[in-house]
């Protein structure tokens, strides 16, 4: 299928950055929200980020003007009615996602394709509440999404290979490269990523070392760009309390159990750098650890 035109459903961070790369990658883009401020933000945020790769020499002034002007912003799914590709990239909230998809679905045609943004859930459940699970299939984005190279791609049981093979030649144009993954929880990376996280939380919890001291020893120790606490900061507590309880249900295996102190912090609003406070408070200029 000559996938032409898409439509992004969610103008947050992951949202507004897909957007970015598929009007860099020449698509027409459609981006919605319910929220017509974070569309505005989006539209910033993408004009900013288009910017920055401008002066880093990634791209020229004439392809980000050629970006902009295909990016539209709507509140209305209805304005869904002539994409030929969907990516819904809201909250990590498997209701919400259902919720979303199934009003999507009187506004677009019958050979669109769908797909959802989740890092951990399950794409069959997701295709299940739709009238096209043949054509329905995971699209999962890595944050930042301008800087990461890979994208996993999920079928689910139902998933057939003609939408599969137009999934991947949107990756492929994007430059970016595609990992095949099973429908199993949390996919590849969550799957191996979001364990190490909590099982430092669990170290911190345990007082085997402070926030520092476990951030300091796996960025020199294991040669991490980040050290996992700071990561966590940066992905959203919220989001990996998410995967982990999903990893947890899904799997049934106590080694996923999230622990408890990730829990106590995503009670207490504690949600990492978008809420300027997580492992670390990035309320001043250099962040320090929250206790």
């Amino acid at each position: 299928m000559n996938i032409k035109k898409i439509g992004v459903i969610g103008a947050g961070q992951m949202g507004n950055g897909i957007a970015h790369v598929l009007s860099l990658g020449g698509y027409k883009v459609i981006i919605n929200d319910i929220d017509e401020g974070i569309l505005r933000e989006a539209s910033q945020k993408i004009k900013n980020n288009l910017e920055r790769q401008i002066n880093s020499q990634k791209i020229s002034i004439d392809e980000s003007h050629a970006a902009l002007k295909l990016i539209n912003y709507s509140v209305s799914l209805e304005d869904f009615s002539d994409v030929d590709l969907v990516i819904e990239a809201a909250t990590e909230d498997e209701s919400t996602k259902q919720k979303i998809i199934s009003s999507l679905l009187p506004h677009i045609q019958e050979h669109t394709i769908l797909t959802s943004n989740t890092s951990s859930i399950s794409i069959t459940r997701l295709a299940s509440c739709t009238d096209r699970p043949e054509k329905f299939m995971g699209f999962h984005f890595m944050n930042p999404v301008p800087v990461m190279q890979l994208v996993e791609l999920i079928r689910g049981i139902a998933t057939n290979q003609d939408t599969y093979q137009s999934c991947l030649e949107v990756v492929e144009k994007l430059g970016k490269t595609a990992a095949r993954s099973e429908d199993f929880p949390a996919f590849i990376v969550n799957r191996i990523l979001m364990p190490m996280i909590n099982e430092a939380v669990y170290a911190l919890y345990e007082g085997v070392g402070s926030v520092e001291s476990i951030d300091t020893s796996m960025k020199l120790g294991a040669n991490h760009p980040m050290g996992p606490l700071e990561l966590a900061d940066f992905i959203g507590l919220d989001t990996c309390l998410a995967i982990m309880n999903v990893l947890h249900d899904g799997l049934a295996d106590t080694k996923y159990r999230p622990c408890p102190l990730l829990t106590k912090y995503v009670e207490a609003g504690w949600l990492g750098r978008k809420s300027k406070k997580g492992f670390y408070d990035y309320s001043s200029n250099r962040p320090k650890p929250s206790r």
